[in-house]
């Protein structure tokens, strides 16, 4: 039996991975498409939204969540049995979206598909980077490019890549193809900082696609033929040298509490937040007060999206949860007080409150 292809959409956090896939699922043109979701943190929002979306063939069984960890993690633990159970489907899917959490190395995954048991039946077609031209337009990817400069120049022996700097190396360097989104959101200026920065990391032979809301034709990224497993080499990484991988350097909590009485007051706190506290991405849902509808929130630095996806279901738990990811040293107790005394004593439920998805 022919391999089924495996696209690997991975890309930094907030960039546009999970617009792409509901794009591409949209518009499969007629393909059963199955989708591996992978999230770091402790709640499935990108799953979540993606089953909150009212695409036709995006149902529940189409989705595999690993919600505990990285793809590159924990790929022993979660990834073979989750390919088992797909390519064990009749019929089988004709091509199977993996996207990665946006701390992800994609690489390991990769070689995940040269094991025996999983190389004999899919194949790695592409591994797409989705970039945030805006983001890294304004440097995003460091957490204060101004103090890591002056940290550099008064000690040349430092290793100056931060986490995020070297991990947004390590998914254009292992990219088949760039997809260059949210080019509706800067300026020319900011369009060639952004494409300096890609063409920094890329390996020669890889095009980059621009696009804006993750709209491409699916054919030019369902359609790579890369074997990208049987071209480990021609992808450098950093865990070549190192061995290993972990994600010390970054920290996830859930912030948890009942409905938020205005909806502007929440904004103002969330687009305020990056200004005291080191916040790399904010994500979930929220009940506002006298609104039926569930609030989807979505975050990078002080750049909050908002917009309601659908109504309360009946006996549905109207509470507000949001997954903070930020450095280590993140502080969940503070943040908890900024919602507190901000949001009001409404808010003030605890994480381990019970919420439906």
């Amino acid at each position: 039996m022919a391999k089924v292809p495996v696209t690997v959409v991975t890309g930094f956090l907030g960039s546009g991975k999970t617009s792409l896939l509901r794009h591409l699922v949209a518009h499969a043109g007629g393909r059963r498409i199955a989708l591996v979701i992978n999230e770091f943190g402790e709640l499935g929002i990108d799953r979540e939204l993606l089953l909150g979306c009212g695409i036709a063939g995006c149902g529940e069984e189409e989705i595999v969540e690993l919600a505990n960890g990285c793809i590159c993690c924990t790929v022993a633990d979660d990834f073979l049995p989750t390919m088992r159970r797909l390519l064990g489907r009749d019929p089988r899917p004709d091509h199977i979206l993996i996207e990665t959490s946006g701390l992800a190395l994609p690489k390991p995954l990769v070689q995940a598909f040269a094991w025996p048991e999983v190389r004999t039946r899919a194949t790695v077609d592409g591994v797409v980077a989705v970039v945030d031209a805006e983001a890294v337009a304004a440097g995003l990817f460091a957490p204060d490019p101004a103090a890591l400069e002056r940290m550099r120049r008064a000690d040349p022996s430092l290793d100056h890549e931060t986490p995020l700097e070297e991990l947004f190396e390590e998914q254009i360097v292992c990219a088949d193809l760039v997809l260059l989104n949210k080019l509706d959101r800067v300026d020319e200026e900011g369009r060639r900082r952004a494409e300096e920065a890609v063409a920094r990391h890329l390996r020669p032979g890889v095009p980059v696609l621009p696009a804006a809301f993750a709209r491409v034709d699916p054919g030019v990224l369902l359609d790579l033929g890369a074997g990208a497993e049987e071209d480990l080499d021609n992808r450098p990484s950093h865990i070549d040298l190192e061995g290993e991988h972990d994600h010390d350097d970054f920290a996830s909590c859930v912030l948890a509490f009942g409905e938020v009485p205005d909806r502007a007051r929440l904004l103002a706190l969330l687009e305020a937040l990056p200004q005291s506290e080191t916040i790399y991405r904010i994500k979930g849902f929220a009940a506002i007060a006298g609104k039926p509808a569930r609030l989807v929130v979505q975050g990078v630095g002080a750049r909050i999206e908002t917009h309601f996806d659908r109504p309360f279901r009946p006996g549905e738990s109207r509470r507000t949860r949001l997954v903070v990811i930020g450095p280590r040293e993140l502080d969940r107790k503070r943040l908890e007080a900024l919602l507190r005394d901000h949001l009001g004593a409404v808010c003030a439920a605890g994480a381990d409150d019970p919420v439906s998805g």
